[in-house]
């Protein structure tokens, strides 16, 4: 029996080309479908805006691709690993490699390898396009697809206390006492019960007299459905700027640094922090699901294919793949409500489907 842990160059490198060909093709067609059936029913909302064309319809499309890419490719590579897998066991490949003294660990270690490959891929490409494509997306539709400022640090639709006044800020740029508003309105209430709305363009600190300023502002009265100019406001001397830096924190929208930063300042102004130290950790224990996906899919690999069988094996590596992400969702919401620990919601899913890929793997073949 060959004692190495992975076969020989030659079929090492063969099988990671056909492992990259099929995820990479089968994520090429399902960010194509899926872009165009998104695109459809965006477009409408986009082309609302006056003056929004072709160019904003490319530029959607540009910032939307990377965020399908980042969800479905794990997705990619089970699909990936099954098409390819149950092709090698059709022509007979795997009981020639297995003839050759290969176990089922040594043919899918050039696979699992490939795939680690691939999650660090995904994690980098995550950090540095699919944040920042998720932030400038969130702003633009923010505004309805209109025109976003361009500072930086740009945060959409917090919702912050006043008092018994609500207010509600479609875009919020920079950090301390620069900060900036974008599309400012403010619920007035007395008794719970709304009484004025008070809407501007833009708002800023005004860090001398310690409140906030809202420029060109005009006030519609609920009760007698009239509008009128007031100018300049000024609001909220109990709101402190990181009241809204840090009113409303995105982790699809942060680098894994930036999240850490805001859950650090989250966690010094005393706000609770257990959701997004769950989203923190699964910024890696997402990307390196794809690790999982040819051991979850290793059942489509062997057994006789000319027993009928094979169909049914494919059938069952999805099944186990598409039961990992059900299971991860499942364990972030329960995160999201505070039943799980950080660290178990983003953790418990892969380390629970690694044995049970390995126990699977076990039981049909070793």
């Amino acid at each position: 029996m060959n004692l190495d842990f992975f076969p020989s160059r030659q079929v090492s490198f063969y099988m990671m080309r056909l492992f990259f060909t099929r995820t990479f093709a089968v994520l090429t067609m399902l960010v194509a479908i899926l872009l165009t059936l998104d695109l459809l029913g965006e477009s409408g909302d986009i082309l609302a805006y006056a003056g929004n064309g072709d160019a904003e319809l490319w530029h959607y499309a540009g910032l939307r691709a990377p965020q399908i890419a980042a969800t479905f490719l794990p997705f990619s590579v089970l699909l990936g690993t099954l098409i390819m897998l149950a092709t090698l066991n059709q022509n007979s490949e795997i009981i020639s490699m297995k003839a050759a003294g290969l176990s089922a660990h040594q043919i899918l270690a050039p696979l699992v390898v490939a795939a680690l490959g691939v999650s660090v891929l995904s994690f980098v490409f995550n950090e540095r396009i699919v944040v920042r494509s998720t932030a400038a997306l969130s702003a633009w539709q923010a505004v309805d697809y209109g025109p976003i400022p361009t500072d930086s640090g740009v945060k959409a639709n917090p919702w912050v206390r006043d008092g018994n006044n609500l207010v509600n800020v479609a875009i919020v740029a920079g950090r301390g006492t620069a900060v900036q508003l974008r599309k400012v309105e403010i619920y007035n209430r007395i008794n719970n019960s709304l009484t004025t709305i008070v809407q501007a363009p833009k708002g800023h600190y005004d860090a001398a007299n310690k409140s906030w300023v809202l420029e060109n502002a005009r006030q519609f009265d609920v009760a007698r459905g009239t509008m009128r100019d007031v100018g300049t406001v000024r609001f909220g001397r109990d709101i402190r700027p990181d009241q809204f830096t840090l009113a409303k924190v995105d982790p699809d929208a942060l680098t894994f640094t930036e999240l850490q930063a805001a859950i650090t300042d989250l966690r010094d102004a005393g706000r609770p922090t257990a959701e997004l130290e769950g989203n923190l950790w699964h910024k890696i224990a997402g990307p390196l699901s794809a690790m999982l996906m040819p051991i979850l899919g290793s059942v489509a690999a062997f057994g006789l294919a000319r027993s009928g069988q094979l169909f049914l094996r494919a059938v069952m590596g999805m099944a186990l793949g598409f039961a990992y992400f059900v299971a991860d969702n499942f364990s972030l919401a329960m995160g999201s409500l505070g039943a799980y620990p950080p660290l178990l919601a983003a953790w418990s899913p892969f380390f629970l489907f690694l044995l049970v890929g390995e126990t699977v793997l076990f039981r049909t073949e070793e």
